[in-house]
């Protein structure tokens, strides 16, 4: 039996295409509404009113209104705290429910319930669907239906579960979209409170058109990923990963496309690629099952780390927020972060180990810097991210596997284009020396123009050292493991 009218709520998920919520409210509702709130509670806690990710969705909206009045309908935004706006447009409105595709943060969880709640007063229904991910809730257990903790085994179970109706594009049917004369259009920039970015001249595009560039560019590229994605210099990776937060592309697709250039069938490119999605939906089933290591080390025992405090590590983590280490690969890759929003993936892992196990600080800091900055931010990969790289986090590396800055600089940036890209102060240090300006004699340093302490600065740390300290910090660690 078909219900009168729905109204869809999109989050994370800016398409009109292969979209669960949307699908599943036209197969059962004649008449379909869409819906998104800027929602003030988010909003009032980024701390600039110049924000990239506010524009890429602002414009990712103008998109997807266009693409639903060609359809017939249109696209209802508002600015407010979402708990309370859902259920007022809902009454306004005089739908029968509300469909939304699930949300895996805590925050988001308890405001779905209060939306629910707020909803089920008034007689309405609400109902969440999987959209973002391929295995959500308790699809993929151990054998004893437990939640994995470890990847690989996880990995491994997600790919013999998967079937063609797991990553089958979603397609509406029986209802239509409908227009509202709450459709007045997607406010600009400063109508909610914000200013343009650099967004644009960085030459990201928005929205669903973006997303499709990128993926027609990366399929070409596809067979080359397992041996080209650790180099940041090299045009190696798909650059997908803010479309795949904010839905602009659906996992389905990626997935298939993966599938269709050999994932399962030996060639390398797309094996590897097809393992960071399931990256992606095993961090966000820990986040789902285990919300507490949204705030806390995921191994308890982590919790007992006793890290760098006080004003002297606060100037050590300005220095790092700045890109003012003195390691030039660090460096670089922080330059990179504040001027674009963008840190590729393998320079993340660097400058992740390089705070938590060179400076001592609390990998916390650095995770609520890259939740300021990252144009892709997305709490379950950024936390799972930054656990793994300070080892407290489930299937993390091991506490005394620690990056060496400069070892990975020689190997990842030989050439050190991408270190003379972002640090051009640099530019005239010798190949032998732009990993670690420091070795320079003095002579050499005034030769090239180039002094450490006066135009680049000296190490922060000297790495062995600092190694030996982090072992002795962790074994609080490893004496609880024994005990």
């Amino acid at each position: 039996m078909l219900l009168d009218s729905i109204l869809v709520w999109f989050r994370r998920d800016l398409r009109d295409t292969d979209h669960a919520a949307l699908s599943e409210a036209l197969r059962r509702a004649r008449r379909v509404h869409c819906a998104f709130v800027f929602d003030s509670a988010i909003l009032e806690r980024l701390p600039s009113r110049t924000d990239r990710r506010v524009e890429f969705i602002r414009d990712a909206l103008v998109e997807l209104d266009l693409a639903l009045r060609q359809r017939g309908g249109a696209l209802i935004v508002r600015h407010g705290i979402a708990a309370d706006e859902i259920p007022r447009l809902a009454a306004e409105l005089g739908v029968d429910a509300v469909y939304a595709n699930r949300d895996y943060e805590p925050q988001a969880k308890a405001r779905d319930a209060a939306v629910e709640q707020a909803l089920s007063a008034s007689g309405r229904g609400f109902e969440s669907f999987k959209d973002q991910v391929i295995f959500d809730g308790n699809e993929v257990l151990t054998l004893s239906a437990q939640p994995y903790t470890v990847f690989t085994p996880y990995k491994n179970n997600w790919c013999k579960r998967l079937r063609a109706p797991h990553h089958a594009p979603h397609t509406g049917a029986a209802g239509a979209l409908v227009s509202s004369v709450h459709a007045v259009g997607v406010p600009t920039l400063e109508q909610i409170g914000f200013a343009p970015t650099n967004l644009r001249a960085l030459g990201i595009v928005p929205g669903m058109a973006g997303a499709q560039r990128l993926l027609d560019d990366f399929k070409a590229r596809i067979g080359g990923y397992q041996a080209q994605r650790d180099f940041p210099a090299v045009k190696g990776v798909s650059y997908l990963s803010v479309h795949l937060r904010f839905g602009t592309v659906s996992i389905r697709e990626l997935v298939s496309m993966a599938l269709a250039q050999g994932a399962m069938t030996g060639d390398p490119g797309a094996s590897v690629w097809l393992s960071e999605l399931v990256w992606r939906d095993f961090y966000a089933m820990i986040l789902d099952h285990f919300p507490d290591a949204a705030t806390g080390a995921f191994k308890p025992a982590y919790d007992a780390i006793e890290w760098e405090a006080g004003e002297p590590a606060q100037r050590l983590f300005q220095a790092w927020c700045q890109g003012r280490t003195g390691y030039p690969l660090v460096d670089a890759a922080m330059r990179q972060l504040n001027l674009s929003g963008y840190m590729h993936n393998r320079l993340r892992m660097v400058v992740a180990s390089f705070l938590s196990k060179d400076l001592g600080l609390d990998w916390r800091w650095g995770e609520a810097y890259f939740a300021d900055q990252l144009n892709d931010f997305d709490l379950a990969s950024n936390n799972g991210g930054w656990q793994w790289a300070a080892s407290s986090g489930c299937d993390a590396q091991p506490y005394f596997r620690i990056f060496n800055p400069v070892t990975q600089s020689e190997r990842f940036d030989r050439e050190a284009r991408f270190i003379r890209r972002y640090l051009p102060e640099l530019a005239a240090v010798p190949d032998k020396f732009i990993h670690a300006p420091w070795r320079m004699s003095a002579e050499q340093q005034r030769d090239c123009g180039v002094v450490v302490g006066r135009d680049t600065p000296a190490p922060l740390v000297e790495h062995d050292a600092a190694r030996q300290r982090t072992l002795e910090r962790y074994a609080v660690v490893k004496r609880s493991l024994v005990d």
